[in-house]
C-alpha cells in the first residue's frame, strides 16, 4: 500500500497534518522533496520497481497520496489512495471501474452539478442509474439489486446530510459497494472509511488543498481488488495529475488543521449572524444546533465545514449582494482561504431558488468578515 502511512506518535491531526507523507530523513535532502518531472524512467532489464512511465507512477504522487491515506485512515495500512487530475476524474475513475452493462447504481439527486452528466454516459453504456435525495436516508428507497452506492455528506450545495452507517449497513447486507463523496467535509471532517464506506472520494481543488490554484482529485478505499481496478481506470484513461500539482497539494495540506479549524469556526459565526436578518431564508449549515442536518451530522462529523447556503428573495437582490461584497470574492468551487460566494442558479443543474446563495467562507478575521456581508446585506436592500 501507500507509503507515509505510518501513525506512531502522531496523535493530533495538526502535527498528523504538517507531517503527513514525508519521506524517512536523509541527510542534505529537503524535508518534501520537490516535484519529479519525468515521462520516464531508467529501466535496464526486465520491468521491476515502483516507476516505470509517468502514466503509471511518480515519486511526488506517491508521497501526496501517503499524507492523504494518513488523513483518511490514520494508521491503517490496509488502505490505499490514488490521486487524479480532478475531483470529476476521480469519481468517473470509481463509477466506470466499478459498474458493468446491467449493473444499477444510486445517485443522490441533490449532488454535485455535474452527476447528471455522467448520468447520461453511465446509462449510455447500459447502466441502470437511480436518483434520490440526500435528507432522509431517501437513497435507501431505491437502493435494492443496486451493485453500487453513491453518497454525498453533505450535499452540495443544499448541505444535506445523510446517516452513512445506516446506509452502509443497508447497502453491505445485499452486497452493494458504497462510495462517499467527502469533498465538503474533509478528512479532517469526516472519515467515510471508518464509517464502513468502500471508497472516499473528494476533489481536493478545494477545502484540502485550500488555495485556488490547482485541479486535484483522490480515491481513498480498502479493498484492494476494487483499487486495483480503479488504478486500472486511471492508467487506461491517463486522469493523472502532474507532479506541480502534487507537489503543490502536498505541501497544502501542512496547513489543513490550522484553515479547518478557522474556516469553520468563521462559518457558525457567518451563519449565526445571517440567521438574524429577515431577508434571510433557507438558511443551510450542518453546525447550527436547529440545523435539520444537525443531529446526523454531529453523530459521524467531528467539522461542519466551511460553506453555509441561503436565499434572497430574487435573483436582483441576489446579484446586487454579491456585488456589494468587499472581502468575498464572487466565485464558484469553495474551500479556499479567501471566501467566495455565487448565486448558485447562474449554473443551471441545481435545483435551487434563483436567489440561492452558496457561500465558502475563508480564513479572513470573523468580525471583518461578518462586517462585510451585513453591509453587502444593507446596500442591497435599495
Amino acid at each position: 500500500m501507500n507509503e507515509g502511512t505510518k501513525d506512531e506518535g502522531r496523535t493530533g491531526e495538526g502535527t498528523r497534518a504538517v507531517r503527513a507523507g514525508l519521506p524517512e530523513p536523509v541527510k542534505h535532502e529537503p524535508t518534501l522533496p520537490g516535484p519529479v518531472f519525468a515521462a520516464h524512467f531508467h529501466l535496464p532489464g526486465e520491468v521491476t520497481g515502483p516507476y516505470s512511465y509517468g502514466r503509471d507512477n511518480n515519486p511526488t504522487w506517491t508521497l501526496l497520496e501517503g499524507a492523504i491515506g494518513e488523513l483518511e485512515a490514520p494508521g491503517r495500512a490496509d488502505v490505499e489512495t490514488l490521486v487524479f487530475a480532478s475531483g470529476m476524474a476521480a469519481i468517473s475513475a470509481v463509477l466506470f471501474s466499478q459498474l458493468r452493462a446491467g449493473d444499477a447504481v444510486v445517485l443522490p439527486s441533490d449532488g454535485y452539478q455535474a452527476l447528471p452528466l455522467v448520468r447520461d454516459q453511465l446509462e449510455a453504456y447500459g447502466v441502470e442509474v437511480r436518483t434520490a435525495p440526500t435528507g432522509g436516508d431517501a437513497q435507501l428507497e431505491v437502493l435494492d439489486g443496486a451493485r453500487l452506492l453513491w453518497l454525498e455528506s453533505p450535499s452540495n450545495p443544499g448541505l444535506d446530510v445523510c446517516d452513512i452507517r445506516r446506509l452502509v449497513a443497508a447497502a453491505h447486507a445485499q452486497g452493494t459497494l458504497v462510495a462517499v463523496d467527502n469533498t465538503l467535509a474533509t478528512p479532517l471532517g469526516q472519515r467515510p472509511l471508518e464509517l464502513g464506506a468502500d471508497f472516499s472520494v473528494a476533489s481536493g481543488t478545494k477545502q484540502l488543498t485550500g488555495h485556488g490554484d490547482l485541479l486535484l482529485g483522490y480515491v481513498a478505499g480498502r479493498d484492494a481488488e476494487a483499487m486495483a481496478a480503479v488504478r486500472r481506470w486511471r492508467k487506461i484513461v491517463g486522469a493523472i495529475s502532474g507532479p506541480m500539482e502534487a507537489w503543490l497539494a502536498h505541501r497544502s495540506i501542512a496547513t489543513l488543521q490550522l484553515r479547518v479549524e478557522r474556516q469553520n469556526a468563521t462559518a457558525l459565526t457567518v451563519a449565526e449572524a445571517l440567521r438574524q436578518r429577515p431577508e434571510v431564508s433557507g438558511l443551510r449549515y450542518p453546525g447550527l444546533p436547529d440545523d435539520p442536518s444537525h443531529k446526523i451530522a454531529s453523530q459521524q462529523m467531528r467539522r461542519y465545514g466551511c460553506v453555509v447556503s441561503f436565499t434572497l428573495p430574487t435573483r436582483a437582490r441576489a446579484e446586487r449582494f454579491l456585488d456589494a461584497l468587499r472581502l468575498v470574492e464572487d466565485a464558484t468551487s469553495f474551500g479556499g482561504v479567501r471566501s467566495t460566494a455565487e448565486r448558485r442558479g447562474r449554473w443551471g443543474g441545481d435545483a435551487v431558488p434563483e436567489g440561492f446563495i452558496r457561500m465558502s467562507v475563508g480564513a479572513e478575521d470573523p468580525e471583518d468578515l461578518v462586517a462585510d456581508i451585513l453591509r453587502a446585506l444593507d446596500e442591497s436592500a435599495g
